[in-house]
């Protein structure tokens, strides 16, 4: 009978395996494998994948893992069928909650009790069976043997292993005598750990780092010969016991295991008495329709009807309750909770309030969310204010119960500058030599030019070749588990049973060992509560000027047609608004010039890695401003494409392109755009491409113009953004620009508490002051721990901004201030109960300055205080002395050292007599430039920045005390003066004027660093 490998493990062993279970698969099909194993370290990471990826090469899937007892030892257990799988989950959960993250502990107890259904395999040469009888200690091996026959009830085999070491032979003897003698089969295994011999040197760079080590000083594996063997191969090395490898195929076709979880995938939802799911879901919906539209719509009921019946079909009715009572609760909370992603398509999650985008008015596909038919589950991702997000986490904890209800995992993989970083460890390679490569890695990930910057000629020989070699090897494979940011699961069977459980680093969470790819393959939904900083900012601004003017907001309701808001995007004026905020935005709204909602969704769908790398960005802006003939690339997908101007810019386009061109049914249609975007194989894509072109032929296109039309489809769906994510975007970025134009006050006050987005909070406070908001400055008696709107128009900075403070100073000093303001330096230390280093950053920083003395005669004051209760007793000379103000430069030195901000004056302010020397052209003077005119102009660094699209230009941003400076970098500037552009954080820029719809960039042309004395050259 053909040999079958039981003990494998893929790159899902973490740090201990050089292969994807594809690679894996991929090997065993070119030897004539019929069936494989995948047996993974203490978990099932890898199981989706390798289940599916088996089934579609015709290979057996035989799910397993390598558990570590409590003593240190392995054993290999492989699931025979459904309770044997449950099992298995049951008791890796056990090993992985009892212990610590990495680090499981499983007992004999435990294992008893989840035997059933599992198969035992005796392990490698770290099983406890083998250790004892190399140790000599074969009574004790006996007995262990006995007892693993009695547990597993005849399903224990004992494992023979050769890879080609001297103790071999006696392990395989000892073992095989003590088989015969108690009557336990054996059985044959290679325990491969990567899928060719050649993948031998990254295992043992990822044993190295693993052990936090080099090569050199690592324990690694003694040869190569942990390959997957051809079943020739085996029977060659294991004559002597043809039974031991008959027993492979014999166990082989024992494990029949089924990974479709859709039947467990949603608890029961609690419902009124007489009603079902869909009952109770078809009695909301029609409610919510009646609210939405007045007076209802034809279109709008036949779509609500359509999208139940598809609902209906799929037994999704209570996965719809569950989202409508987490956003019930979440409103009821007072918590502010969006809707977004392929849900904000679907009328149903429109109507039950779980979405605010209407999919009727912005023409929205609701195939893209949910087809009749798929196998996929929807998906709706909720955000929610960020700071209260955790109460919504524990809302579904105590409804559904732990027992049911996990996080998701991520699984963090290697990338170019991380492998350089830890391959380059693990070679030996000083640390600083390779932290500068890492940092010269491009975002491109392009790794042999980054050994090149810094080795030069010298690239080519010694470690830089295996360097490389090696990282691009290792890209892709999983270095740990991390958290979802706000993924669960739910489940009707405890979740246990379904999917390993394991302790995250985050203390009191309990993460799954599946990432969503997995989970969502595995049939299970994914519920995404997510925590939006946006919407913190949004609900702070609603309850402030509640309070504040007695103004209810009602963000749902507002229009989106206030021309005001359009002006402000015309501008690109745009910092600190949602998703629109950034320099990419900022250049291209003006060009854009949205008058409109739908404009606002393609700007936030153009601004993407995909469409700018598809250089699809320009094109579409041109067609716009009648620069260029809007064509499209057939005639039949005209209808589709005309709202974009013959550009795809969203996904929902590849669908309806799909179902009209090739006769595509939804589920197909969403099937063909996902194996686009996930990367599938060439096979897979390939019989896709067959499918398209055959429909598009049986609908009369020639098979050159279908080719034609499927190959633009497959270079726009990777990077095509969903439309119903962009128009719920777009939604809360209209109703930020809405409060920052009517509230100012209280927007950035919002935004310097929260710190939600791409400019940081020293950008935000110049933005403030250029919108006419003042920016009140920390004060020990006005100041709370947040920041907060004061008198009319101003913002006082919180305490939290100090340097230093941290959460429990902050709550002793809120305490504190409640009993009444501080009239000393000592009664705010003996009050306030700080430590020395804490009163010295709030007096460094002018919390104290409302106290009438200078900053130096506090801090003299703060030397000579008594000690504190607990503090160690100096002795304090007695006397007084007198100190000078601080200068200008070293107030503003503060600011930004305590703070991190300009409290009071702008950092540039310290370089008005080079500026003036120099001739640097203010910002708030550069528009009335014309194009081509020379500039110099000069500020501190904000943003840098290097995208992978942009073919080697860099972008700057300067500030100085008036506003932002846009600076364009060509390559071969940037080759001059990269480390100057890199690492200087004040800087003057020689370049001309480019000006163009508003836009006015400075193309550099020569930098040098700004100093306090001179500009040096």
């Amino acid at each position: 009978m053909p040999y079958v490998e039981l003990h494998c493990h893929s790159h899902y062993s973490l740090l201990d395996g050089a292969s994807s279970p594809e690679a894996l698969l991929d090997r065993a099909a070119e030897l004539g494998y019929t069936a494989l194993a995948l047996t993974d370290h203490d978990g099932l990471y890898g199981a989706i994948p390798f289940y599916l990826a088996a089934r579609e090469r015709g290979i057996k899937p035989i799910i397993g893992a390598e558990v570590t007892l409590d003593d240190g030892s392995h054993l290999t257990l492989l699931a025979r069928d459904r309770a044997g799988y449950a099992n298995l989950c049951g008791l890796l959960s056990h090993g992985g909650l009892a212990g610590s993250k990495r680090h499981p502990v499983l007992g004999w107890e435990a294992l008893a009790g989840r035997a059933a259904g599992l198969i035992a395999l005796s392990g490698c040469e770290r099983g406890a069976l083998p250790r004892l009888l190399m140790e000599g200690r074969h009574e004790e091996a006996r007995e262990l043997a006995g007892r693993c026959r009695e547990v597993f009830h005849g399903r224990y085999y004992i494992e023979l292993q050769r890879h080609r070491l001297p103790e071999d032979a006696r392990r395989n003897y000892y073992l095989a005598r003590l088989a015969e003698r108690l009557r336990i089969p054996t059985v044959v295994t290679h325990n491969a750990h990567y899928a060719t011999r050649e993948r031998h040197r990254l295992h043992d760079v990822l044993t190295a780092i693993a052990q936090r080590t080099t090569l050199d000083r690592a324990r690694l594996r003694p040869n190569s010969e942990y390959y997957l063997p051809a079943p020739a191969e085996v029977e060659a090395w294991h004559r002597a016991h043809p039974e031991a490898i008959a027993a492979t195929a014999e166990i082989a076709a024992q494990c029949e295991v089924d990974l479709d979880f859709a039947g467990e995938r949603l608890p029961e939802f609690p419902l009124p008495p007489g009603e079902t799911a869909f009952s109770y879901l078809y009695q909301l919906c029609h409610e919510g329709l009646r609210r939405k539209y007045q007076p209802v719509t034809p279109e709008a009921a036949r779509q609500l009807q359509h999208e139940l019946e598809v609902i209906q079909q799929a037994g999704l009715a209570g996965y719809f309750l569950i989202v409508w009572d987490i956003v019930r609760f979440a409103r009821e909370q007072g918590i502010l909770a969006r809707g977004r992603g392929s849900a904000a398509n679907s009328i149903v999650a429109y109507v039950l309030d779980i979405t605010a985008v209407d999919p009727i008015a912005h023409n929205l596909l609701f195939e893209r969310f949910l087809t009749p038919g798929s196998r996929t589950m929807p998906d709706i991702d909720i955000d929610f204010a960020a700071d209260r997000r955790e109460e919504v986490i524990q809302y579904v904890y105590r409804t559904y119960g732990e027992e049911r209800t996990g996080m998701v995992a991520t699984t963090i993989t290697y990338h170019a500058r991380s492998a350089v970083r830890d391959v380059g460890k693990a070679l030996g390679l000083p640390l600083d030599v390779v932290d500068r490569v890492a940092k010269m890695v491009p975002v491109t990930g392009d790794v042999p030019s980054a050994v090149e910057r810094v080795a030069g000629e010298a690239a080519h020989t010694g470690p830089w070749p295996l360097l490389v070699d090696l990282c691009r090897q290792i890209e892709g494979t999983p270095r740990h588990l991390g958290i979802h940011s706000g993924g669960m699961i739910l489940t009707g069977a405890p979740l246990s049973e379904i999917v390993p459980l394991e302790r995250a680093t985050m203390p009191g969470r309990v993460v799954v060992q599946w990432d969503k790819y997995a989970v969502e393959d595995a049939g299970l939904i994914k519920f995404d509560l997510l925590g939006l900083r946006a919407l913190a900012v949004a609900d702070e601004v609603v309850r402030t000027v509640r309070e504040r003017r007695g103004i209810e907001i009602d963000l749902d309701a507002l229009p989106l047609d206030d021309p005001a808001i359009y002006d402000t995007l015309c501008r690109g004026d745009t910092v600190g608004a949602f998703q629109v905020e950034s320099r990419a935005q900022a250049q291209m709204l003006p060009n854009l010039a949205p008058r409109r909602f739908e404009d606002i969704v393609v700007a936030v769908a153009l601004i993407r890695p995909g469409p700018l790398q598809g250089n699809m960005v320009h094109p579409y802006l041109r067609r716009r401003r009648g620069q260029e003939t809007v064509t499209f690339f057939h005639p039949s997908v005209a209808p589709i494409l005309s709202e974009t101007l013959g550009v795809i810019l969203f996904q929902e386009q590849v669908l309806r392109v799909a179902m009209a061109v090739a006769g595509f049914s939804g589920a197909e249609a969403d099937g063909l755009r996902r194996a686009m975007s996930r990367q599938r194989s060439p096979e897979e894509m390939e019989r896709w491409r067959a499918r398209f072109i055959a429909g598009a032929m049986e609908r009369g296109l020639l098979e050159s113009e279908a080719t034609e039309i499927f190959s633009k489809l497959a270079g726009f769906a990777g990077y095509g953004f969903c439309k119903s994510h962009a128009a719920a975007f777009a939604q809360t970025a209209y109703h930020t620009l809405y409060l920052r134009h009517y509230y100012p006050a209280e927007y950035y006050c919002g935004l310097l508490n929260a710190r939600p987005g791409y400019w940081g909070p020293d950008v935000i406070v110049g933005d403030a002051r250029r919108h006419g908001v003042r920016i009140l400055p920390v004060d020990i008696n006005l100041s709370r721990a947040r920041c907060q709107v004061e008198g009319e128009g101003a913002v006082r900075l919180g305490l939290e901004y100090v340097l230093g403070l941290g959460e429990a100073a902050l709550q002793r000093l809120e305490q504190a201030q409640a009993a009444g303001p501080f009239r000393s330096l000592e009664d705010l230390y003996r009050r306030a109960r700080l430590s020395r280093e804490q009163m010295e950053a709030l007096v460094r920083a002018g919390a104290l300055d409302g106290l009438g003395q200078p900053r130096r005669q506090l801090l003299w004051e703060l030397g000579r205080l008594r000690p504190a209760e607990g503090e160690l007793e100096i002795e304090i000379p007695e006397g007084r002395a007198s100190f000078p103000e601080l200068s200008l430069e070293e107030r503003v030195a503060a600011d930004y050292e305590l703070l991190g901000l300009p409290a009071h004056e702008h950092v540039m302010v310290l370089f008005r007599d080079v500026l003036a020397r120099e001739g640097v052209c203010p910002s708030a003077d550069l528009p009335w430039l014309p194009s081509g005119e020379r500039v110099r102009v000069a500020g501190v660094v904000v943003i840098r920045q290097q995208p992978p699209s942009a073919k080697g230009f860099v972008f700057l941003t300067l500030e100085d005390e008036e506003g932002l400076i846009n600076i364009i970098v060509r390559p071969d500037v940037f080759a001059r003066y990269r480390e100057l552009i890199k690492t200087a954080a004040f800087m003057i820029v020689d370049g001309h004027i480019e000006c163009e719809h508003g836009v006015v960039n400075v193309i550099a042309h020569r930098f040098r660093p700004l100093t306090r004395g001179r500009a040096t050259s």
